[in-house]
């Protein structure tokens, strides 16, 4: 019988075997599983990767790498064309979708859930409730309003009644939220604001911080801070950020957040993202403290 170099042909089938092995691949599709890179908001990278976890059990096919950073991080991947997912907790500008279109990358919009953008104080801090236009005064350039006296308020253990300014950084789309929609188009922000890197690290500030304030997704709410209703204007009732009150519009900082993809989907992708606007996957949404888009069980 003739050998082969490599001797019998079960030896031949073991060393193939151990090979593809040793590169990472295998003898069914396994080798050939679709890896989707998603990217961006800060706000969504908790639902994001509980997604991807979810959907990896149902698909084992395909694999979803997330990674946060915050909505500008996600939307210049995609204007690089390095990430087939862009989240945002905003909406991307006409120059940003330009800039997008200019490199062959045009985007499609997906609104995949509501957040209600909370307000957040030291949980000893006892404020009842603030107006858009009272976090204009304290956030706003220009703005009147510089310490808790000039609220009526006096806080506990803290050392001076100065407001402690605590804000995302600015290629976070809850940064560009909040100002459009709180200081509005042409507003900026005062130049002593704390600008934290995460939402996580925002509300850990505010809850080590007697005189602080910040602002996040109301999933990053704890029990270490207070959680502070905010009121239209003087006129109307103070509205407690919730899902109820971010999926029925009556907190007046509840917004939309988004995904876009690098063109219209299909394949894998167009798998994913039906399933993260089916039932199955708003459930998911729903379960980390978000108002999906429509009401699941």
């Amino acid at each position: 019988m003739k050998r082969t170099a490599f001797g019998s042909g079960s030896a031949f089938v073991l060393a193939c075997t151990l090979l593809l092995a040793a590169l990472g691949g295998g003898c069914g599709s396994r080798g050939d599983r679709q890896v989707i890179q998603n990217k961006g908001s800060d706000t969504l990278v908790n639902v994001a990767q509980a997604w991807a976890e979810a959907y990896g059990i149902l698909h084992p096919d395909s694999r979803v790498a997330v990674s946060g950073g915050g909505s500008g991080t996600g939307i210049s991947a995609m204007i690089n064309g390095t990430v087939d997912i862009a989240n945002c907790s905003r909406k991307m500008t006409e120059e940003e979708i330009a800039a997008a279109r200019a490199n062959g990358h045009d985007p499609v919009e997906f609104v995949v859930g509501y957040d209600a953008l909370a307000v957040f104080v030291h949980r000893d801090n006892p404020i009842q409730s603030l107006t858009l236009g009272q976090l204009a005064a304290i956030y706003g350039e220009g703005g009147e309003i510089e310490t808790w006296n000039d609220l009526g308020v006096e806080i506990p253990g803290a050392k001076s009644d100065e407001i402690v300014l605590v804000s995302r950084q600015n290629n976070s789309g809850t940064y560009a939220y909040f100002r459009e929609a709180v200081l509005g188009e042409k507003g900026e922000y005062k130049l002593d604001t704390l600008d934290m890197n995460g939402s996580k690290d925002l509300v850990d500030l505010v809850a080590t911080t007697p005189g602080a304030i910040g602002y996040s997704g109301i999933a990053y709410a704890t029990s270490e801070v207070k959680v502070v209703p905010i009121a239209k204007d003087a006129e109307s009732p103070p509205i407690v950020p919730a899902v109820s009150t971010a999926l029925d519009g009556s907190y007046p900082i509840a917004r939309p957040l988004f995904m876009y993809t690098a063109g219209r989907p299909t394949g894998a992708i167009k798998d994913y993202m039906d399933w993260i606007l089916s039932d199955e996957g708003q459930r998911v949404l729903l379960r980390k403290g978000y108002a999906p888009i429509r009401a699941v069980d």
